[in-house]
């Protein structure tokens, strides 16, 4: 059974091969990642998650599809990946001190084109950051690209002050969650 990973993110590639997975190819879907008007952060990873699944299926018949799509919300607001420093600092002042939750969904459509889904939500809170601290982690650049303006996996994980919920989820991939929907589908898990 083909199993096709439907991201460009080296991320979910890593954390499916620490679970021993590895896709027989990896097939980047390139749809509108526009939230709707007043669309709330876990509707929106989940169709995220859907539409990424369903563009690459249509190209790999008979194969598993695997997509994903993480959302890091401040309250109903979506929080951008950050592309410029300026944004990530927005992000980070936001965060700072405070909980918010990551919406990790992921979508599995199995070979005979059933569509099966997953949301991992995750709450995480970040200490309060003094200047040094974020001016040390905007100068890092680990932010770039990333949902929120951080990287749980490199050295914001020191500025974490609680996480209720998947680490991997945050990362990209709820590791627990992807491991049921291929069992479910009949994937060899070895």
């Amino acid at each position: 059974m083909r199993l096709i990973l439907a991201s460009a993110s080296p991320r979910r590639l890593d954390l499916l091969q620490r679970i021993g997975i590895t896709p027989d190819a990896v097939a980047p879907s390139d749809i509108d990642e526009t939230p709707a008007k007043a669309e709330r952060p876990a509707d929106y990873a989940c169709r995220m998650a859907r539409e990424k699944a369903a563009a690459v299926a249509g190209a790999h018949p008979g194969a598993l599809i695997l997509a994903a799509d993480t959302v890091v919300a401040a309250g109903r607001r979506i929080l951008p990946k950050a592309e410029t420093e300026a944004e990530a600092r927005k992000c980070l002042e936001l965060l700072s001190g405070r909980r918010h939750r990551v919406y990790s969904a992921i979508t599995l459509i199995d070979a005979e084109g059933q569509a099966r889904h997953r949301l991992s939500t995750t709450i995480v809170a970040f200490k309060r950051l003094g200047d040094e601290e974020l001016e040390a982690y905007l100068a890092s650049g680990e932010w770039h690209g990333k949902a929120g303006g951080y990287a749980i996996q490199g050295r914001a994980e020191a500025l974490v002050r609680m996480i209720s919920g998947s680490h991997s989820g945050v990362v990209g991939l709820p590791l627990y969650e992807t491991r049921v929907l291929l069992h479910a589908a009949g994937y060899d898990l070895g």
